[in-house]
C-alpha cells in the first residue's frame, strides 16, 4: 500500500557537523494547494496521477532503496514506500524514510543493527511542472539532525555538513551541505542544497522555500518516524506477558545504572 501527498504552489553514512543559528534570507510567498491520494477507490484519477509522479520522480530502483521492512516472526517482512514531496517553481523536494536494520541474535531475538534515516531528494525544475529527477541530489538524515531540523524555532537555522567519504582515501571529494533558514517574512523557511562531487564533475545548488504548513506537515511527519528508525515500535510490539522477561532485561544487574 502506497499513500502519497502531492503539494503544488505557483511560481517559483555521513559524520555531520551540526550548527544552529538565527538568519534570513529573501524568498517570496506563494499560493499552496494540498491534493491528498485517497485509497478507497473514490478518487480514482488523483490514484492513478499520484502513481504516474511517482513513477517518472524517481527510478524504480530508487524505489526499492527506499522499501521500509522490519523482521516478524514468521521470517517474513512487509514492505511499504511512503514519501511526501513538495513541488516549488525551481525545485522538488522528496522526502522519504529508510526502516532500521535488524540481525539476529540468540534465542529468536532480533536487535538493531543500524539506525534508520530519512533520505531528502532535491530535483531542479526542467520546465513548467517539470522536474529533472535524473539530476536530484539525495542528502541523509539521521536521527540526530532530523531532532535539531525539528526543534528549529521561528528564527532559528541550521547547516549540516556532509562528507560521504570522510575518513577515506576519496574524502574531500564529494561535499554536500544542507541549510534551512526562516524565510525574512516569517512566512516558513528556506532550504538549500549545495553539492560539491569533483568524483563526477558536478557542482549543483538547489534550493526550494517552504512554507509554514509544509513544514507542520514535515516536522509532524519526522517527529512521528523518530522512535521508528531507533526501532523502538518494534521493541514495544514485541512485548507479550510470556516474552517480556527476555527483552531488556537489566533487572539482575542492579549495579549496572552505577557501572555507566
Amino acid at each position: 500500500m502506497a499513500l502519497s501527498f502531492s503539494v503544488a504552489c505557483s511560481g517559483v553514512n555521513s559524520n555531520p557537523s551540526t550548527l544552529v543559528r538565527k538568519s534570513g534570507i529573501s524568498a517570496s510567498r506563494k499560493n499552496l494547494t494540498l491534493v491528498p491520494i485517497t485509497q478507497n477507490g473514490t478518487n480514482r484519477r488523483n490514484r492513478r496521477l499520484s502513481v504516474h509522479a511517482l513513477q517518472s520522480q524517481s527510478d524504480y530502483y530508487a524505489m526499492q532503496q527506499h522499501m521500509s521492512s522490519r523482521p516478524h516472526d514468521d521470517g517474513q517482512s512487509a514492505k511499504v514506500f511512503v514519501d511526501y514531496t513538495i513541488y516549488k517553481g525551481k525545485a522538488a523536494l522528496t522526502i522519504s524514510p529508510k526502516a532500521p536494520e535488524f540481525s539476529p541474535i540468540d534465542s529468536g531475538l532480533y536487535k538493531v543493527a543500524k539506525e534508520g534515516c530519512v533520505f531528502l531528494q532535491f530535483a531542479p525544475a526542467a520546465g513548467n511542472r517539470q522536474f529533472d529527477w535524473s539530476r536530484k541530489q539525495i542528502f541523509t538524515l539521521n536521527v540526530g539532525e532530523i531532532g535539531t531540523l525539528i526543534s528549529l524555532g521561528p528564527d532559528d537555522s541550521c547547516e549540516f555538513f556532509h562528507d560521504p567519504f570522510l575518513g577515506k582515501s576519496e574524502e574531500g571529494q564529494v561535499r554536500k551541505v544542507l541549510k534551512a533558514e526562516p524565510l525574512p517574512d516569517g512566512s516558513g523557511y528556506f532550504f538549500n542544497l549545495s553539492v560539491s562531487d569533483r568524483l563526477k564533475n558536478v557542482e549543483e545548488n538547489i534550493y526550494i522555500p517552504i512554507t509554514k504548513g509544509e513544514f507542520a506537515i514535515l516536522r509532524s511527519c519526522l517527529d512521528y518516524l523518530v522512535p521508528h528508525l531507533l526501532g523502538l515500535n518494534t521493541f514495544a510490539n514485541s512485548i507479550s506477558p510470556g516474552n517480556s522477561g527476555r527483552m531488556n532485561n537489566y533487572s539482575s544487574r542492579p549495579d549496572l545504572e552505577w557501572e555507566r
